[in-house]
């Protein structure tokens, strides 16, 4: 049975396609807010990194009623490296917007998204984004939609699309250019005729499958889902069928209704909906809510394996506990077990060490992002560099390996391609377009593009776009060489002088100024040779009671080359770590001691 009162959508597109502020535009003209309401820009990327970033990096939901239609929108991350997130959107949605720039066309990380809807065989709508920028190339870009979905293994009904045009600034959405819509309105209407509403019934036993985990503390843990069948209500008792086991007369604290951008408690829901339940503590992503006498398990959410593992550490350097909150093993495993509720494709699990855990993500985005979200928490903890996943297949050790698409400025096409193959990259495809611009493909290994990126963006001077994409695993390819040049090492603690900085700049580029504190073994710079090289960059200058005229002239310092967190995960060797606490990120030596470093090389 098909029930039309409900359209359950994803919207997939690139980082800054203009997706969550079409959305933004959906909720205004649906009456979602009140007249005299104050509206926050970009209200789907609602974590301050988000914002930061300009990309998504949670699933999001919202909803809009349009002439009697619910329709609830999930919002789907655009990186591979957030790919348990889309598996759970598209697991509860019946179509897709694919939302593409005018100008910019469809990028590698949509491809992505795009290839596991197509395989869920759902219909897509095509949206032209931004079709009033200067540099639109509209018919160029349709054309490339149609070969990407031809590339895919589009089926013939999955290809006849239907196209609009929007200004999503402006919410204005047009059926061909020379429309003279000025609302939404056609993007609605091509909405409730295109995707199908869902196949439910609510007379069926009762199939709720939890996608998405939030937390509220008035009513505890809550689960986040689609009605596959029958009805939720309170004041009944369920079933809830885990992985290995199910479990009986489940009683529900809450039940919600999406509605704009907020939930509404309700007392029951019907088949198709996408609702929060609360009231299980130990509901997990994948798990089914069904009936209490004749338990109906649906089939659960598969994600991509990890590809990429890192250590956290518990912060032992000088300076640990001065300025976070959470310092111990307890606390970052607390945190990281809350983490692998919510987050399906992280594992963590212990070693032998009880101050280390090892965590396995999609990437180092993923885990960089994790982190990045732990130190704003007031964590303090140490992480090292990012190792790629092997297993065995028939004996044979194997490797992830990643598509990467690159467009470069013509003249840095020779640096690139060199530097790639040397991390054992093979080139398989390359277009010039005749505009002063090159596109590249390259399969490399994982691992080849740990610490790249920073060397890519000085090569192409900022002028380069370098993004990448799961291709699968392949035989490993053998030693790659990674950090060519040393570390500058502070062999004691004090605060950086002037002076001892002045004597250093011959010697490479520092990464903190005069007057910050450091400890031994800390990282104060790259130096411009091989080799590391512990310094004493704490030296005071001697006074003496002679004075020469031109002896105290002011001598001008180089600005230290500040590093942010992701450059610190990529710049990193084998014996260093990140320390990573609220207000300072450091990088130093896993030994510190100088001399027994000496010893265990």
């Amino acid at each position: 049975m098909r029930k039309n009162n409900f359209r359950n959508i994803a919207i997939i597109a690139h980082v800054d396609h203009g997706k969550t502020t079409l959305v933004d535009a959906m909720l205004q003209q649906s009456g979602t807010y009140r007249e005299n309401q104050q509206v926050v820009e970009r209200v789907m990327d609602s974590m301050d990194l988000e914002k930061e970033r300009g990309i998504t990096i949670s699933a999001k939901n919202t909803a809009v009623y349009y002439e009697g239609v619910k329709i609830n929108i999930m919002d789907t991350p655009g990186h591979a490296d957030f790919g348990g997130e889309v598996e759970r959107s598209l697991s509860i949605v019946d179509g897709a917007i694919l939302l593409v720039d005018a100008s910019e066309g469809p990028l590698p990380q949509t491809r992505f998204v795009v290839k596991k809807a197509l395989a869920r065989k759902m219909p897509i709508i095509l949206v032209i984004n931004k079709i009033d920028r200067s540099d639109a190339r509209i018919d160029e870009v349709i054309s490339e939609v149609y070969d990407l979905f031809i590339d895919l293994d589009a089926d013939e009904n999955q290809i006849e699309f239907p196209i609009l045009y929007t200004i999503g600034k402006e919410g204005i959405a047009k059926l061909s250019l020379d429309d003279d819509s000025t609302t939404l309105k056609p993007l609605f209407d091509t909405i409730i005729n295109s995707i199908p509403g869902p196949v439910a019934d609510d007379n069926h036993e009762l199939q709720f499958l939890s996608a998405s985990l939030d937390y509220d503390h008035y009513v505890g843990q809550i689960s986040i889902g689609r009605v596959i069948n029958g009805k939720i209500e309170l004041n009944k008792l369920y079933a809830l069928a885990r992985e290995n086991e199910t479990s009986r007369n489940i009683k529900l604290t809450a039940l919600y209704s999406f509605s704009g951008l907020g939930k509404q408690q309700v007392q029951s829901v019907e088949a198709g909906d996408i609702v929060a339940i609360a009231g299980i503590d130990d509901i997990k992503i994948g798990d089914t809510l069904t009936d209490n006498d004749n338990p109906k398990p649906l089939e659960r959410i598969t994600v991509d394996e990890p590809t990429v593992s890192m250590m956290f550490y518990v912060n032992n350097s000088p300076f640990a506990g001065t300025e976070g909150k959470f310092l111990t093993s307890r606390h970052i495993k607390a945190r990281l077990d809350k983490e692998t509720r919510i987050n399906v494709s992280l594992r963590v699990r212990d070693t032998d060490r009880p101050d280390a855990f090892d965590v396995a993500g999609r990437g180092e985005l993923q885990l960089g992002v994790l982190i990045e979200t732990m130190r704003r928490e007031g964590y303090e903890l140490m992480v090292s560099k990012p190792q790629v996943i092997t297993k065995e297949e028939d004996g044979v050790k194997m490797e992830p390996v990643e598509r990467v698409f690159i467009d470069v400025p013509d003249e840095n096409t020779g640096i690139v391609t060199e530097k790639l193959q040397t991390r054992k990259g093979q080139l398989i495809n390359m277009m010039t377009h005749g505009h002063g611009r090159t596109d590249m493909e390259f399969i490399i290994p994982s691992r080849g593009l740990i610490g790249y990126r920073s060397q890519f963006m000085t090569d192409t001077k900022g002028a380069g776009i370098l993004n990448t994409l799961f291709e699968g695993w392949a035989e490993w390819a053998g030693p790659i060489p990674q950090r060519s040049q040393g570390a500058l090492v502070a062999d004691r603690a004090g605060k950086i002088t002037p002076y001892a900085a002045t004597g250093m700049s011959d010697r490479g580029e520092l990464f903190h100024g005069p007057g910050t504190k450091v400890y031994m073994g800390m990282l104060v710079g790259e130096r411009n040779k091989t080799g590391d090289l512990n310094i004493n960059i704490v030296r005071e200058k001697q006074l003496t009671n002679m004075r020469a005229a031109s002896a105290d002239t002011t001598i001008p310092l180089r600005p230290p080359k500040i590093m942010s967190l992701d450059a610190c995960i990529e710049y990193i060797a084998e014996d260093e770590l990140v320390e990573v606490t609220p207000e300072n990120i450091r990088m130093r030596k896993f030994e510190l001691d100088p001399n027994r470093r000496k010893h265990s090389s």
